[in-house]
């Protein structure tokens, strides 16, 4: 075990602390290169260009809005408020802001860096989180070039709360308040208080108080770090003192940092959040409808490496635990965050930030112990190894279209059009929105009153108000039984097919209501009477509905109906001319080509829609029809391999890869893709006619 596994003997010495953290086991990795080797920069250069990319995604959060609102807010009223400016149903009411902190940081980024500064954020936070962790894990012992593909490994599953959120700076808060508490647990002893690490988490739960609701994990650190002095870990106490000495500076420090929490501009209202939600507010409907609250998805968790990760960090904590090196902290640590991660997946990266040092230091003993007694390989090939691995590991996260890399924000998610038209017609009053677009209506809008969303992102209101706005969102007597209560000018809705709700078609069948606005984005209704009714009178769409529902309708009548044909097509130019973001009217509108054989026509829209919205679902599907029924069925084969990676292997698109396949000849192929069709809708009569053509089963 080395020099330091021998400084106590017995269960109660520091000797064995020091082995079961880590920070005696040095001697099974130390064949590492020394950091200031050139070999070991160029490789650290690599991992941490591949985490910096890793973050490098388009942002989508539409949450940023509020962030950066209040933020700027908090500047121009040069503190931070008390009462609530965030929506209009609950303005003027007493309110926490527990991300105040991070708000007031992140505001100049923007202000002054804009789109740049936002990427400035992620970059400076991701790295410095991980930074602080490979500190961690090397002072706890592990050596060589491997830790830095275990960091590289957990930064692909943290990439997902990546996003500009509070999390990006509690990473950092985290990762410091781990490395204070493993570089005490390092000590052989400790000479006094004042040079004790242990007194770094009070700064740390200082500012982590007024960054997150997350605050609590960090005495769970420390609670789990004091149970592992307890046991006989970490620093040798004074000559004379127990084992509760050991834990007495835990205390000391929970005690400290505690009463520094406190000192936030809510109290205890800021601090009691956590346990409000988890005791009352998570079982209420509108927090259960909520994607991050819901357990791993494991669909969008297979490329990044989650699976190995959840199995590789239990199974390297076991396996020191057999080999005498049994870690109660990252026990602990494991199974608490296994639990929140798989649970709910606002946690993942957390996880990912908890797996990371203990993970780097198993994996480089796992490695050392597989290599006792051989050579090490030349630095320079380990370097290449290690770089190697790195970029091999990413690769397959890094290539998935639905998180594309690039700078900017992603397209579709923000109502920037709806948004800029409720200001050209003076479209105001009061308004109801789903609390996802509330971000943009803050940014653009705030602080004008008339124009405040109905809820803000973080749901503000008391219980029956969720309760009702939850309902409302469902249509039916839900909506107009809030409708009836508040009696709204306005209402702006999500159009992004992940976010339809029944509220749409309900909006679309209420005739005090008109749409005035739609696009890949949101839809807007105003009410026809009022203060709105000149802007319904001058702006309603006379056929184009907001809602899946009513298009189906109006797509069985346009079959049969030339005339009315060309009414949607000018409602659909109309709708194209007022926002940039047309991808589904261009779809739309290749629809009414198609039910004239106006292939061509139909040919340009779709690829028009295409290169708006990538991942739009059906369109190249439809161009793959339209190839086959120009004799292109190469050309066909190629659109439904765009069309499965953006919507997956349906059964439409396993049918007409079997025609294509059919026309080229390849009968069997052709067979096998009808088969798979059916596999998944039996009734699918394009597949059940290619078998029979092929006299096939």
């Amino acid at each position: 075990m080395g020099a330091a596994a021998g400084r106590g003997p017995g269960r109660g010495g520091a000797g064995r602390g020091a082995a079961r953290g880590g920070g005696g086991a040095r001697g099974a990795a130390d064949a590492g290169l020394p950091l200031r080797h050139p070999a070991a920069l160029a490789a650290a250069t690599v991992a941490a260009a591949v985490v910096a990319l890793s973050v490098t995604t388009l942002i989508w959060d539409p949450d940023l809005g509020q962030h950066l609102t209040v933020g700027r807010a908090i500047w121009q009223l040069g503190g931070v408020p008390q009462v609530h400016l965030w929506s209009w149903p609950a303005y003027g009411r007493p309110d926490v802001l527990p991300s105040w902190g991070f708000r007031a940081l992140l505001a100049p980024f923007w202000e002054w860096g804009g789109l740049p500064g936002l990427y400035a954020w992620r970059w400076l936070t991701t790295l410095g989180a991980f930074a602080a962790l490979w500190a961690a894990a090397r002072v706890m012992g592990a050596r060589g070039l491997s830790p830095l593909v275990a960091l590289v490994a957990c930064a692909l599953v943290y990439r997902q709360r990546s996003q500009v959120r509070p999390e990006t700076l509690v990473a950092v808060l985290f990762a410091l308040q781990v490395l204070a508490l493993e570089a005490r647990r390092a000590r052989p002893a400790i000479a006094s208080w004042a040079r004790d690490p242990v007194w770094w988490t009070v700064p740390v739960a200082l500012a982590w108080a007024n960054v997150h609701v997350s605050y609590w994990m960090g005495f769970a650190l420390l609670a789990f770090h004091a149970l592992d002095a307890l046991l006989g870990g970490g620093p040798a106490p004074p000559a004379g003192r127990g084992r509760l000495a050991r834990a007495a500076p835990f205390a000391a420090a929970g005690l400290a940092g505690a009463a520094a929490s406190f000192l936030n501009p809510f109290g205890w209202r800021a601090l009691w959040q956590p346990f409000e939600y988890w005791l009352t507010w998570r079982h209420e409907p509108i927090y259960r409808s909520i994607g991050e609250l819901a357990p791993v998805d494991w669909g969008v968790n297979l490329t990044n490496g989650l699976p190995a990760l959840v199995v590789a960090w239990p199974a390297l904590a076991l396996w020191r635990a057999a080999r005498g090196r049994a870690d109660a902290v990252e026990l602990l640590l494991c199974a608490l965050f296994t639990w929140l991660g798989l649970t709910t997946q606002r946690f993942l990266g957390f996880y990912a930030l908890a797996a990371a040092p203990y993970l780097g230091r198993g994996l480089a003993e796992a490695l050392a112990a597989a290599r006792r007694g051989r050579p090490a390989p030349a630095p320079w090939a380990r370097a290449a190894l290690a770089a190697s691995a790195c970029v091999a590991a990413a690769l397959p996260e890094l290539a998935r279209p639905e998180v594309p890399l690039g700078l900017g924000f992603a397209r579709g998610i923000a109502p920037e059009a709806a948004c800029e038209r409720m200001a050209e017609w003076g479209v105001s009053g009061r308004g109801l929105n789903p609390f996802g677009l509330s971000g943009h209506l803050l940014l653009r809008f705030w602080p004008d009153r008339g124009r405040l969303p109905f809820m803000d992102i973080h749901q503000t209101g008391t219980a029956a108000e969720r309760a009702a706005y939850q309902a409302a969102m469902g249509g039916g007597a839900g909506w107009r039984a809030l409708d009836d209560r508040h009696r709204f000018d306005w209402v702006l809705m999500h159009r992004h097919p992940t976010a339809r709700v029944p509220l749409l078609d309900a909006l679309d069948a209420d005739t005090a209501f008109a749409l005035v606005f739609v696009d890949d984005a949101a839809a807007l209704w105003v009410r026809r009477s009022g203060a709105m009714a000149p802007v319904a009178a001058a702006r309603a769409y006379a056929l184009l509905p907001g809602g899946d529902a009513g298009l189906a309708r109006l797509g069985q009548r346009a079959a049969s109906d030339s005339a009315l044909r060309r009414e949607i097509a000018a409602e659909l130019a109309r709708q194209m001319a007022e926002s940039p973001r047309h991808a589904e009217a261009l779809r739309h509108r290749s629809n009414l080509a198609l039910l004239e054989a106006r292939w061509e026509d139909a040919r340009r829209d779709l690829e028009a829609a295409a290169a708006l919205a990538p991942n739009l679902a059906g369109v190249h599907l439809r161009l793959a029809a339209i190839a086959l029924e120009q004799g292109r069925p190469r050309d066909a084969l190629a659109a439904l391999a765009r069309e499965r990676r953006a919507s997956g292997a349906s059964a439409d698109v396993l049918a007409w890869e079997g025609e294509a396949r059919e026309r080229l000849g390849e009968r069997d192929r052709a067979a096998a893709r009808y088969r798979a069709a059916l596999a998944r809708d039996p009734r699918h009569a394009r597949a059940r006619a290619g078998l029979a053509r092929l006299g096939a089963r």
